[in-house]
């Protein structure tokens, strides 16, 4: 007869609850602000570059940040949210640009 020595622990092998629920991480949408001095060409090359869309995607986008202000150019967990806008101020310093890349929760 096998011995019990654990509540979690029967010969030998542990006892998992399946039963556990896991919460989904939050999600935070990255955003990129309209200004007066990025180029056009530059925005594309960002959207292409960091949020990895395809040229027509970044072209589009593009025209939304131009025409409304800003647009969502991804969808993404907190750390990734976090280093997107970062690679964006990043690549905007070193080209000279004022681009400016935020992120909020979706």
């Amino acid at each position: 007869m096998p011995q019990e020595h654990d509540d979690n622990i029967f010969d030998g092998e542990l006892q998992v609850d399946s039963e556990q629920e896991v919460d989904e991480p939050r999600m935070y949408k990255v955003l990129l602000h309209n200004d007066h001095y990025t180029t056009m060409d530059f925005v594309v090359e960002v959207i292409i570059k960091v949020f990895r869309k395809t040229a027509a995607d970044a072209t589009r986008l593009m025209l939304e940040v131009h025409n409304r202000g800003k647009s969502i150019c991804g969808v993404y967990t907190y750390d990734i949210a976090v280093t997107k806008a970062a690679q964006v101020h990043l690549m905007a310093k070193q080209r000279g640009f004022p681009l400016k890349c935020s992120y909020e929760e979706a």
